[in-house]
């Protein structure tokens, strides 16, 4: 019989295995825009991939702005209802959440970009940067 602190473990365990899994997965457009935020590459920011926040996966997260990322592609195009209850409940947690189509990332990530420094922006005049132990707070 398990204890109950192998049922965290075994939970913590299968949530690192799916997020491997998405990282491995990636679309095209994810990885399009992977290649432009990865290593720090967008004014120093780090972002993290497929990273677990409460109940769910978000496609890229920068912890020191609080700032989301959801690509959005064609299996979303029934899910309206199922994001915006997550979107919420992101929002809900202190986050900024920035949605973006697959085409606005093939077809323009120029704009993509000028899109995420301008939230940055807009965080660094509000000086709204929490510490980074509020955030890991937000994370789990």
């Amino acid at each position: 019989m398990s204890r109950p602190d192998d049922v965290g473990r075994r939970t913590s365990e299968a949530r690192a295995t799916r997020a491997r899994r998405l990282r491995r997965e990636m679309t095209v457009p994810e990885r399009v825009l992977w290649y432009l935020l990865r290593d720090r590459r967008l004014a120093r920011l780090k972002f993290r991939r497929q990273h677990p926040i409460g109940r769910y996966f978000v496609d890229f997260y920068c912890a020191a702005f609080q700032l989301v990322i959801e690509v959005d592609g064609r299996s979303h195009d029934d899910r309206g209802e199922y994001d915006a209850r997550r979107q919420h409940d992101l929002e809900r947690r202190g986050l900024k959440v920035l949605r973006v189509s697959n085409d606005e990332i093939l077809d323009d990530p120029e704009s993509i970009i000028l899109g995420i420094l301008g939230v940055v922006e807009t965080d660094r005049e509000g000086s709204r940067v929490r510490p980074e132990k509020q955030q890991r707070s937000l994370e789990r």
